[in-house]
């Protein structure tokens, strides 16, 4: 047994590094912003400078999908005010390279979170491959929906640890705001327990 080296990418709320950190593993997070704990172990910058660094474990938290996800195709032929179709495809472009980035990133074990991708999305990334499941918060602990796919590099799939009453689609319903955006990206801590339980024991395991 021993601990892992692992890396929560596009995580500024330190939900998902917490949780392995308090497993006993050597967790970090990075963010193109501060940590909101002010915690040492997390790193100010693009993530993708780090993907060389001897990580057991890559965990995309809450990658930029705006241009990637199903629900906003429609952006990509009928811009909203004030913006250009060129824009949009550019965009999509960068996230694609993003998500490809991690995906294929040097790292033996990698999970990234995203909606349901578009077909452009999914031309543009490098060994682009299905997810392997969808989650719900409801199913570990949250009384919430919010459908969440997880794209797998051997792992396994996470397996519900408390499926509860309730499906409120609080963060879709969020009203407009300044603050909006920062909470639809929040991690649910349910999730990401399940995620140090059964990820960090599966990689111990496989180690010993």
């Amino acid at each position: 047994m021993r601990e892992m080296r692992v890396l929560v990418a596009c995580e500024f709320s330190g939900i998902v590094r917490r949780a392995f950190a308090e497993r006993g593993h050597d967790a970090w997070s990075c963010d193109l912003l501060p940590a909101e704990d002010r915690s040492n172990k997390h790193i100010v910058g693009d993530a993708r400078s780090l993907l060389d660094a001897r990580w057991d474990l890559l965990i995309v938290a809450h990658p930029p999908c705006t241009r990637l996800c199903n629900s906003g195709v429609r952006w990509l032929s009928k811009p909203p005010a004030g913006r250009t179709r060129a824009e949009m495809w550019a965009e999509l472009d960068e996230g694609a390279a993003l998500f490809s980035a991690f995906w294929n990133a040097p790292i033996e074990r990698i999970a990234v979170e995203n909606p349901v991708m578009h077909r452009h999305a999914k031309e543009r990334i490098a060994n682009y491959a299905p997810p392997a499941q969808s989650v719900q918060p409801w199913q570990f602990g949250h009384g919430e929906s919010k459908r969440t796919c997880l794209w797998l590099k051997n792992l396994p799939p996470l397996q519900p640890t408390e499926i509860v009453t309730g499906r409120e689609a609080r963060v879709h319903r969020m009203p407009p705001g300044p603050d909006r955006w920062r909470e639809r990206s929040r991690f649910f801590p349910g999730i990401a327990a399940a995620m140090a339980d059964q990820w960090g024991g599966h990689a111990m395991r496989a180690a010993a």
